[in-house]
């Protein structure tokens, strides 16, 4: 890992909170460290969700990652 892990939380959530599309597969979150293993990314993302700064969202098929309030404002305007 490149990246500390500080380091690398701060890339994912800003990755999280810009992305164009609200909800990201974990595989997404590789290029915020490609010298990082992919294990290493999906550990550190689901500490960020037990920390309460991203969450789970489930499509029914496949489990995504999501800042929070992105998925409140979409699901207010309607956009899912």
């Amino acid at each position: 890992m490149a990246l500390s892990k500080d380091e690398l939380k701060a890339k994912i959530l800003e990755k999280a909170a810009k992305s164009p599309k609200p909800q990201l597969y974990i595989k997404d979150f590789y290029e915020c460290d490609p010298d990082a293993k992919p294990r290493d990314i999906k550990n550190i993302a689901n500490e960020l969700v037990k920390e309460s700064k991203l969450m789970f969202w489930s499509s029914g098929s496949t489990t995504m990652y999501a800042v929070p309030s992105r998925i409140k404002n979409e699901e207010t305007a309607g956009g899912i």
